[in-house]
């Protein structure tokens, strides 16, 4: 990761005053584990670099571990959504190889009023819609105004925009009418932004799926059908999906092409990208190693096979993944049960033997390398520390305390995890970890696919779920509000009063005070580990077989894990 620099941005960013991330699937590029959307700005060796590609076939051949959830901007809460999102829409701006927000849709920077609560986006006039439409600053408005209003039923709308557009809020609690949103079309081309607040990270908002347009003629067309396949679609970015139907003969498989109606296809060098849905990483790696895909992700046996190789790769992220605890389980409510399990896990174990790809041990809930103190520059995770440790000994003693209290000597919880062969054999290490230390104990674990686990997080159907959270944006918020207990996201059905607080006091009364706000978010995350509301496991990184000719790939640290755009296939 490249630390330095994304340092600087979001010091940047925060300093000129311009939160809860984003739930999704891991691709087979990795374990497919839990929701995340997020990853670091590593990219590509080549960038985003104008070298030729000299006669090379210009086409990408990628697999995903599951199917596209939904390609409806409003209604996407997960990576595998975002992702493809990113290579076939654009929004106003679109993140670059450092992290930067850059214009994409606005033609140039947006002006911002004095206070920080106005911006006004100049549109470019030359975007287009797949079916040719002009991309006007109404579709923004319609797609935002949709977001938000309670009838869509959108989870990352009211996410993403309450607290931060004017209105968002009391629209999505139904208190006051969608078209009182804090966004205008002050004319075809020019939009006007209006926040409830500062936000320090709206510009990097901006560039997230769900500031994406819509066409409202389209959308109103098509009615319940619209997104359900690559023909009820409208597209303005790079690539135009044409074969994505989830529920046909094809379904695991889709294309994206070329689109010559984009407004910046002459840096697209890009004709073709196909993806396949494998989940298992022998098949990945065969599929590699006979030219059929161009990159695919290792578990651990295959890390020290190609680990040296020319071929082989590793990202570090800005993606936690932990023990998600239900709340609202007998057993789980007590919180010597939740210490014991959270400090018995051999942490270090699972990233040296089943993961193997560079993963870090995490005993916090905000990651490493990703933000620092605005008056220090001191690391978020330096400055807390390590949380909670794995103490096997320690934990049995919480565990005994706890069984006194239930009044029982027998534990059954239900474990749910993914269905990827990283998923299962990791889950099945952590049940092992479990009953092994901790007396009394039986996990039952239940492997599903993505859209299943999806649902049933959804409906917190579930005991002990191993879950992931990647940003959505350059701020800690982006984790810690998810934990409150008014977060749409809070399906644990953990609730703190003191957390509670501190969150709503640093998104709101110290909203300007970033020294202060920052501290309370320190504060926060303690009082989080000390409850021990979730079990944090490890930070990602994700090892690779990635074809050397395959350049100019950039790896966010937000949003889409990778942007194919500049990508190129060197002869």
């Amino acid at each position: 990761m490249k630390k330095k620099s994304l340092l600087l941005l979001i010091l940047g960013l925060v300093m000129s005053m311009f939160l809860v991330a984003c739930g999704g699937d891991d691709t087979s590029d990795s374990d497919n584990s839990g929701n995340d959307g997020g990853s670091d700005t590593e990219q590509d060796d080549s960038g985003n670099d104008d070298s030729t590609s000299g006669d090379a076939e210009q086409v990408l051949n990628l697999i995903e571990g599951s199917q596209i959830p939904t390609m409806d901007s409003v209604m996407a809460t997960d990576a595998v959504a975002f992702q493809w999102l990113n290579e076939t829409m654009e929004g106003l701006y679109r993140l670059d190889e450092n992290t930067t927000p850059v214009p994409a849709i606005a033609d140039g920077e947006p002006v911002i009023s004095e206070d920080g609560l106005e911006w006004t986006v100049t549109l470019r006039e030359d975007a287009v819609w797949s079916n040719g439409d002009s991309v006007t600053a109404h579709d923004f408005v319609f797609a935002w105004r949709r977001a938000v209003n309670p009838e869509t039923g959108s989870e990352y709308g009211p996410f993403m925009m309450n607290g931060v557009l004017k209105n968002a809020e009391a629209i999505s609690n139904g208190e006051a009418e969608v078209d009182t949103l804090g966004v205008e079309a002050t004319g075809d081309y020019e939009l006007k932004i209006t926040l409830e607040k500062p936000v320090p990270y709206f510009h990097s908002l901006l560039t997230f799926g769900t500031y994406l347009p819509q066409n409202e003629a389209f959308v109103t067309e098509q009615g319940s059908d619209y997104a359900l396949n690559s023909d009820n679609l409208l597209y303005n970015g790079p690539f135009v999906l044409t074969e994505w139907n989830p529920t046909g003969e094809n379904a695991n498989q889709w294309t994206l092409v070329k689109n010559e109606d984009y407004w910046d296809k002459d840096n697209v060098k890009l004709e073709k990208i196909n993806v396949s849905i494998v989940k298992e990483t022998s098949t990945a790696v065969n599929l590699y190693n006979t030219g059929e895909i161009d990159r695919a992700g290792l578990s651990a046996e295959y890390v020290a096979q190609y680990a040296g190789t020319e071929d082989y790769r590793t990202l570090g992220e800005a993606v936690l993944f932990y023990l998600k605890f239900n709340h609202d389980n007998e057993f789980l409510s007590n919180i010597n049960v939740r210490k014991a399990i959270a400090m018995t896990i051999g942490k270090q174990g699972l990233v040296d033997v089943i993961l193997a790809n560079g993963s870090l041990v995490s005993n916090g809930a905000v990651p490493s390398n990703f933000t620092s103190h605005p008056e220090t520059g001191e690391d978020f995770r330096e400055i807390n520390g390590d949380l909670i440790v794995e103490d096997k000994e320690t934990a049995k003693e919480y565990w005994a305390t706890a069984l006194e209290e239930l009044g029982t000597d027998t534990v059954e919880l239900r474990y749910l995890g993914g269905d990827s062969e990283v998923a299962q054999e990791m889950d099945a290490y952590i049940k092992n970890q479990l009953e092994g230390n901790l007396d009394g104990l039986t996990v039952e674990v239940t492997s599903v696919p993505f859209e299943e686990r999806i649902s049933r997080d959804e409906a917190s159907d579930y005991d002990i779920q191993n879950s992931g959270w990647g940003p959505d944006y350059l701020d800690p918020s982006t984790w810690l509000n998810m934990w409150t207990s008014d977060s749409p996201y809070m399906t644990m059905n953990y609730h703190n009063e003191e957390y509670d607080a501190l969150i709503n006091e640093a998104n709101n009364e110290l909203i300007t005070d970033l020294t202060a706000r920052y501290e309370n978010f320190l504060e926060a995350e303690k009082v989080l580990m000390e409850d021990a509301a979730i079990a944090p496991l490890y930070q990602r990184s994700r090892a690779y077989l990635w074809r050397p000719s395959v350049k100019g790939v950039i790896n966010n640290p937000m949003g889409a894990d990778f942007t194919y755009k500049y990508a190129y296939i060197e002869e």
